[in-house]
């Protein structure tokens, strides 16, 4: 109060002061003497910089307004170390932290931010602050079984000591140590076979300023130039060995004399490394360019301010807004807590070719405004950085698998599935390859699919598309030998129009497996199915009129029987035409609801991209082919209870063969077309509308052609009439036909 008001007898808010005001306050604050000082500077609104208190609870505004500090507090340091761990990519540590109120506002700020970077804790150890060995015995139990290599460090310096010196008789390798600071780890360098133990650490410092000039200041310091400062003198004793003579005060002569002829210049001083100049630099030049700013008035609104008659709070103000570069290119500025945003150095422990363990400078970390919360990390180049997991990352191609009852950072590795891949380390769950892709052997990416589809040009498509022709050049040419002996008895027997329509269907039939061979456009899908359908209703209708036309004539027995109006011309047409009306209307069902289209098929064949036709509706397909195999079995059955019929006046047994072959092809076809995948699907149809073609054309009209072209002796009248038969009224029926004569019959 008597610092605040200028009085020995305080008055509180009364100021007299004689000459230009107390700007701020530089000073340790530490202690708890000087914390309550400085909430009570904090009512007045008087700036006060610390350069030493670590103190988190000073980055409260509330009770400290007008605190600030230019060194990093213990929740900052301690955030750096997770920055520091997150940056060497450890999945699995242990955290050592004193059980006072640092140690664990530290361990819970480390657990809290690695937790939320899904880094694993194996053991939040805290060491007692109190001796107490049997507590510290428990932690080293737990570290000689810890399976971490990174160990957090949140100790005093008895403490750290005390956790090293217990663990040098245990058989503990491999640990690598992180520190806030290095203080108590250099402190424990001393300690004999300490390196057994501290063969890696890591350590932070906060960035130091160095001051600018320092040296030559140093050098040109003489007490005779400053007699007013009375700590000189002493100073100038303890550095250069002698003693400074005192008026009548009377010296042995084993003391030298200081002469004033000596120099401090090249001269180390004897509390050199525990020197506070450098890190007040920063704490006093801060208030010098605030002072600045506030008479230049660059960060007070506009408002400029006598530097001799100025407030406080006009200062801090100034104050916290101050931004300068020093002389060593550090950017200097405070956050809205009043904390210095820091900057630390990293130092690793390594070891010197001749066997020292040395700390040395391996990069900086750097809070970055585009980085939110993250510090920037520069580490050189070449520096060895150990590895701390539970389980050994998982390659590209492979996940990880969890293992039950263990954290997330303990799993195994799993090679991905069929049909999917894993580009990265450490994933989760594969992924699947878009439609038009597929994984790699290794799994570890996609590639692009290959289009196919059953072309014209390959083996197997070439070798259909000449069966086809062939089989459609067969049918062509049977056709023109009927054409050819179209007034012979066996043309003419059993409806030669018959046989010229299942001819010509029977020649469709043979191309129509060329509509499923090349690239599948919109054409050819909405007539591939349809067209195979409606040809091969044609000819099985065909062959359906030509049974019941050869049942019909042997039922008559009579001359004149109603039946026999079932025998003419006009009935098979009617069979032919009804039969295939029908299944031309499914099919126009089918295209007008949900047509056929050109898909392209990904799952069939592994990494090829399968081009075919998708049915559309499968109940609309399902109806055309159960109506065509409904179709075809009743043929058969006609065919085959008509079979025993005289073979000199009818091809019944012909018709039964050639059905029997048809029906066991599609009752084949049906499981292997639902089994085969890809380009196999059109295959197995094409080879199935081939062989059914073959089938008919061959089981009813070669017969016929080898009686044609090779025994014609065979095809007259004389050798084709029925004997017994001719007695029991077929005869009658049958001779016309069998006669040369412009007679006409329906056989």
């Amino acid at each position: 109060m008597a610092f605040l008001t200028g009085q020995e007898d305080p008055v509180p808010n009364y100021a007299c002061h004689l000459g230009p005001p107390r700007a701020a306050l530089v000073g340790d604050t530490r202690s708890a003497l000087s914390v309550a000082m400085a909430r009570l500077l904090g009512l007045y609104k008087f700036p006060q910089v610390s350069y030493a208190s670590t103190l988190p609870s000073l980055s409260d505004k509330t009770q400290f307004p007008s605190f600030l500090r230019t060194r990093a507090s213990d929740l900052v340091s301690s955030y750096a170390v997770t920055q520091l761990v997150l940056h060497l990519g450890w999945s699995w540590i242990v955290i050592l932290a004193q059980d006072d109120d640092f140690g664990q506002q530290a361990g819970a700020l480390a657990a809290g931010e690695l937790g939320k970077a899904d880094i694993c804790i194996e053991f939040h150890l805290s060491v007692p602050s109190q001796h107490s060995p049997e507590k510290i015995s428990t932690v080293v139990q737990k570290m000689q079984i810890s399976t971490a290599t990174g160990v957090l460090v949140f100790l005093n310096n008895s403490n750290f000591k005390l956790i090293l010196q217990s663990l040098l008789g245990v058989r503990v390798l491999g640990q690598v140590w992180v520190s806030e600071g290095l203080l108590h780890t250099a402190l424990a360098l001393a300690m004999p076979g300490i390196s057994r133990v501290l063969r890696g650490a890591f350590g932070l410092l906060c960035h130091r300023n160095r001051v600018h000039g320092f040296p030559e200041f140093f050098a040109n310091l003489h007490p005779s130039r400053t007699p007013e400062d009375m700590f000189l003198g002493r100073f100038w004793e303890a550095t250069l060995g002698c003693r400074w003579p005192h008026g009548n005060d009377t010296v042995s002569g084993a003391v030298q004399l200081c002469s004033g002829s000596e120099s401090l210049s090249g001269h180390e001083h004897p509390f050199q490394d525990v020197s506070e100049v450098d890190i007040a630099y920063t704490a006093v030049y801060s208030v010098a360019h605030a002072l600045q700013d506030l008479v230049s008035c660059e960060h007070g609104g506009g408002v400029c301010a006598d530097p001799r008659h100025f407030h406080p709070w006009q200062l801090l103000h100034a104050l916290r807004k101050v931004r300068f570069q020093t002389p060593d290119g550090t950017h200097i500025a405070f956050d809205a807590n009043g904390d210095l945003v820091a900057k630390f150095d990293v130092f690793q422990r390594q070891q010197s070719p001749e066997g020292q363990f040395n700390f040395v400078h391996i990069g900086t970390m750097d809070p970055h405004p585009s980085l939110g919360h993250r510090m920037m990390i520069h580490l050189k180049d070449g520096i060895q950085v150990p590895s701390s997991v539970c389980s050994t990352s998982c390659e590209p191609g492979s996940s990880q698998i969890p293992q039950e009852g263990a954290p997330h950072c303990c799993f195994e590795c799993r090679l991905c599935p069929e049909g999917q891949f894993a580009d990265q380390r450490d994933m989760k769950s594969c992924l699947l390859c878009p439609a038009e892709q597929y994984p790699s052997q290794a799994r570890d990416r996609c590639l692009p699919r290959t289009e196919t589809f059953l072309t014209f040009d390959e083996p197997l498509g070439l070798a259909m598309t000449l069966m086809a022709l062939t089989l459609a050049s067969l049918a062509c040419l049977i056709l023109g030998v009927f054409l050819r002996f179209r007034h012979t008895p066996v043309v003419r027997a059993n409806n030669r129009a018959l046989s010229y329509v299942l001819l010509a269907s029977l020649t469709l039939c043979a191309l129509s497996p060329l509509l499923f061979l090349g690239r599948p456009s919109p054409a050819t899908c909405l007539l591939r199915q349809t067209t195979f359908a409606v040809v091969f209703t044609v000819a099985v209708s065909c062959v359906l009129a030509k049974t019941l036309t050869v049942v019909m004539a042997f039922r008559v027995t009579r001359p004149g029987q109603r039946v026999r109006v079932c025998l003419g011309p006009g009935a098979a047409a009617s069979v032919v035409l009804v039969s295939s009306l029908t299944q031309v209307i499914l099919c126009g069902v089918w295209l007008a609801t949900s047509p056929p289209f050109p898909h392209r098929d990904a799952a069939s064949e592994p990494g090829r991209l399968v081009l075919q036709c998708q049915e559309g509706s499968g109940v609309a397909f399902s109806c055309v082919l159960g109506y065509l195999g409904l179709l075809a079995t009743g043929t058969f059955s006609a065919a085959f209870l008509a079979r025993g019929l005289p073979d000199a006046f009818n091809e019944t047994r012909f018709l039964t063969f050639s059905m029997l072959l048809f029906c066991s092809v599609w009752t084949a076809f049906l499981p292997l077309y639902h089994s085969a995948r890809g380009k196999a699907t059109a295959a197995v149809e094409v080879f199935s509308i081939l062989a059914s073609t073959a089938g008919l054309l061959g089981g009813i009209f070669l017969p016929k052609c080898y009686l044609i072209l090779l025994t014609p002796e065979r095809n007259t009248a004389p050798s084709l009439r029925p004997g017994p038969w001719a007695q029991s009224g077929c005869g009658s029926l049958l001779g016309p036909a069998l006669s040369p004569g412009p007679q006409h019959s329906p056989i």
